[in-house]
């Protein structure tokens, strides 16, 4: 009996080292990931022939043979739109490895390769896109109507011009 009551508690740690673990390597997907996958673990790049792995934030790609992981791009993809190229959802992977069909998603994902339309889950952070933002920062408007400026009503009129977005 005193065996059983071992082997239960071993087993009840083990499991409750499991669950925590689990909740722990959770990631958030990136802005330019596609939209409506948010529980998925890996992206393929077919563009450039790089994974992305969510919960780590790292890009995998093959260097001579040896898979490398790296929080940035390689350097000659560095100027590779992310927001722009198309991402495949891999579901088929073993563990912490996605390239385990890497030849297959190759030939089934060739470079240019464009499935259903796709969304991504942010926009796309760029210079004009900043400074627009910064311009219609009062009641959606441009910036010559910003008469709240300054009166403390800029996060109230912020927060309805959002809700009109929606």
């Amino acid at each position: 009996m005193k065996k059983l009551g071992i082997a239960l508690i071993l087993l009840m740690s083990v499991f409750a080292h499991a669950q925590v673990s689990i909740n722990v390597n959770i990631g958030t997907p990136p802005n330019w990931g596609p939209q409506g996958y948010d529980n998925s673990r890996y992206y393929y790049l077919p563009d450039i022939d790089v994974y992305y792995d969510v919960n780590q934030s790292q890009f995998i790609y093959d260097n001579n043979g040896k898979w490398i992981r790296e929080n940035r791009l390689p350097s000659r993809y560095r100027n590779y739109d992310l927001y722009g190229g198309y991402k495949v959802v891999v579901n088929d992977y073993k563990g912490d490895a996605p390239y385990t069909y890497h030849k297959k998603h190759r030939n089934n994902y060739p470079k240019g390769y464009q499935g259903p339309p796709q969304k991504n889950r942010g926009n796309k952070p760029d210079k004009s896109n900043k400074q627009n933002n910064s311009q219609k920062n009062y009641n959606g408007n441009s910036k010559n109507n910003n008469s709240n400026h300054g009166k403390g009503n800029s996060n109230k009129d912020q927060n309805h011009s959002h809700d009109n977005h929606h």
